[in-house]
């Protein structure tokens, strides 16, 4: 998954992937020390055991989602990227209809937005799927 915070990933994973694919997310270990660490440990141990696997975090450049895809590679397995293109201005606004530690401070978002470029086949993907506005309720 890529996308920025509130652009509806966690929807979009329940509604399409959460039957079928192990989700992992780092938000499930909010006060975890080395959570990519933690991640990347999961994944590949997840794939090993023959599991198909869904990472639902932002994602947002090509460096962080580099250990991802060498996990995929590793395994042997085709890795897809699934970018929820939903406008900045309607992930603020999801993200701020969010309560307790659901909710992402607004210079986060602004801060994953400047790091963000799209996921693409040029970088290793064997295939880029782009929902446009996730469809996902607030929070999503």
């Amino acid at each position: 998954m890529a996308g920025l915070q509130g652009a509806g990933k966690s929807t979009w994973v329940r509604k399409h992937l959460a039957d079928t694919h192990a989700v992992v997310s780092k938000d499930h270990w909010p006060r975890a020390r080395r959570r990519e660490a933690r991640q990347q440990r999961l994944v590949a141990e997840l794939l090993a055991a023959g599991r198909s696997v869904v990472v639902d975090n932002t994602n947002p450049s090509p460096d962080e989602r580099a250990a991802l895809l060498a996990a995929g590679r590793a395994a042997g397995v085709p890795v897809r990227a699934v970018w929820l293109d939903t406008p900045v201005e309607v992930c603020v606004a999801r993200n701020d209809a969010r309560e307790g530690r659901a909710r992402v401070p607004p210079v986060g978002v602004h801060a994953t937005r400047a790091r963000w470029v799209p996921p693409g086949t040029a970088e290793g993907f064997d295939r880029v799927d782009v929902v446009r506005d996730g469809g996902g309720r607030p929070g999503g």
